[in-house]
């Protein structure tokens, strides 16, 4: 259902009980108020299969780009008590959500009305055990969030043992992905990717989900992988390094390289 006249936002009920949230036609998340262990989007699934291998107990997870709340509601489920700050700029989607689709009780995730870069400066260094960035701008990355200055940000604002997660949509052809890693190799010395087989087979537009920190587990995320719902492709940390090396890093915001979503895709559910 529209939540406006011009239907800038929608919210699409199915037959599973989930609602599927639409800014300006591109879907943005999916939810289900009574399960919140319910991920139908790859790369959603994908950053929780993450999260899940930090250590146990409350997480302190700042998410740029909120949406619907999607990874802050499993990670409060997963983690109840969990400090997570969200940098959502559209405070328009965030009140419509709330009302739409409530936070649970108890929960500790606070949503500021910002843009990431804007919200990174104001973040305390060493205050957070995972960025996650999964923010767009009609289907776009906003490009003052893909450059040297933002990575080193993030790097700052993570805690020691922290982990970068960034969801890159790119063409098959990855070239705006490699320029990515190449910006992040300059702030972090360990990088891996995690992406659905298809779209590493190149078959088709898709989202990467960038995987930095210093305490990269490869065989335990290469377990999660073979363990997934849907197939998944595991890229170490070697091809990973490959990948960086084969492109220029992004200095300048304005730069914009990010390509627009091909199609609105097709989103699978476990």
């Amino acid at each position: 259902m529209p939540s406006d006249d011009n239907a800038r936002i929608e919210f699409r009920d199915d037959e599973r009980g989930g609602v599927t949230v639409l800014r300006d036609g591109h879907p943005q998340s999916y939810v289900d108020v009574g399960d919140p262990g319910l991920l139908a989007f790859e790369y959603v699934q994908h950053f929780a299969s993450v999260l899940d291998l930090l250590p146990a107990g409350p997480l302190a997870v700042t998410h740029v780009g909120g949406a619907a709340l999607t990874l802050p509601r499993y990670v409060q489920h997963t983690r109840p008590g969990s400090p997570q700050i969200v940098l959502e700029p559209d405070a328009e989607l965030t009140q419509a959500v709330r009302e739409k689709l409530p936070l649970p009780r108890g929960h500790r995730i606070r949503v500021r009305p910002t843009d990431g870069w804007t919200g990174l400066q104001q973040l305390a260094d060493a205050s957070a055990d995972a960025v996650v960035i999964d923010a767009f701008d009609e289907g776009r990355i906003p490009g003052d969030l893909v450059t040297t200055a933002s990575l080193h940000r993030c790097s700052h604002v993570l805690k020691p043992n922290g982990v970068l997660l960034f969801n890159i949509a790119d063409r098959p052809e990855r070239a705006f992905l490699k320029r990515v890693l190449a910006t992040a190799a300059t702030a972090f010395d360990t990088m891996a990717l995690l992406t659905t087989t298809e779209v590493m087979k190149k078959k088709r537009f898709g989202n990467y989900v960038l995987i930095a920190s210093s305490t990269l587990d490869e065989a335990a995320l290469g377990r999660r992988a073979a363990a997934s719902d849907f197939p998944t492709a595991f890229v170490r940390a070697g091809e990973t390094a490959a990948w960086a090396r084969s492109a220029k890093p992004i200095a300048d915001p304005d730069e914009d390289p990010a390509p627009p979503p091909e199609t609105s895709g097709t989103l699978r559910f476990r």
